[in-house]
């Protein structure tokens, strides 16, 4: 849902701020989103602002995402390393 909202935003923002085709939008929006960077040429400041908060929205985006996917497997591992240090521990 996250990745979706963001394509709409961004999609919204490039065609009306830097008035590419809804096509193009999508694409820039899909690259920046993807890491890639942007393709279409900006002509005018306000388009050219808001690439640039749209590309840092992207990069926190980026590690938002990857942190909920990776979240279960890094709790996964410390919870097995606790696990193992306790029984160490103990004795046993």
């Amino acid at each position: 849902m996250l990745a979706l909202g963001s394509v709409l935003v961004g999609m919204t923002g490039y065609h009306l701020l830097a008035h590419f085709s809804w096509i193009d939008s999508f694409l820039n929006a899909c690259m920046l989103l993807g890491g890639m960077g942007p393709v279409g040429d900006l002509q005018g400041d306000v388009a050219k602002l808001f690439a640039g908060i749209f590309a840092l929205y992207s990069g926190l985006v980026f590690l938002v995402i990857t942190a909920l996917i990776l979240t279960p497997v890094f709790h996964r591992v410390i919870h097995r390393f606790h696990w193992d240090a306790s029984k160490h521990e103990s004795g046993e």
